[in-house]
């Protein structure tokens, strides 16, 4: 299985590293496409949270998450963002492809419309609690564990 990630406009530079981590930590992760405002390897804000796996993961920055999805499109890696919307379907219960991007989006908007409208499908974590929505990098553990159960 070959994941990539692609960060859309994640703003805490924390949140990019732990999502290092979590990549390193679950395997199969190709590369994390990191677009717009979130933060590039560079920050040192992302070593406090990645220990380390800024160096085992690979990754890019780009001006814009479309450019991003532009370059998966043109190899057809299929495109599933993660946001809570009318058509999106329970993340247990999606038959991931063998090769395809995760999209994450904004803390606090989510993922952009317009990378919504270019989605191939749209996947959702349940809330059963009062708040509408996870931390995205806990948000991120979570699927990419469930993606990568029975991957030794």
């Amino acid at each position: 299985m070959k994941i990539h990630i692609v960060l859309d406009n994640i703003r805490s530079a924390f949140n990019v590293g732990s999502i290092f981590r979590s990549a390193d930590g679950a395997g199969s992760v190709e590369k994390i496409y990191l677009c717009g405002i979130t933060a590039n390897i560079d920050n040192p804000k992302l070593e406090k949270t990645a220990l380390g796996a800024l160096d085992v993961v690979k990754s890019e920055h780009y001006d814009t998450t479309e450019e991003a999805i532009e370059e998966l499109k043109n190899q057809n890696i299929p495109i599933y963002s993660i946001e809570l919307t009318k058509d999106a379907q329970h993340f247990q219960k999606v038959d991931y492809p063998e090769e395809f991007a995760i999209v994450l989006g904004h803390e606090k908007i989510g993922v952009d419309k317009d990378v919504l409208d270019i989605s191939d499908k749209k996947i959702f974590v349940p809330m059963r609690g009062f708040k509408e929505s996870l931390n995205v990098a806990n948000c991120a553990s979570i699927i990419l564990y469930e993606i990568t159960r029975g991957i030794d």
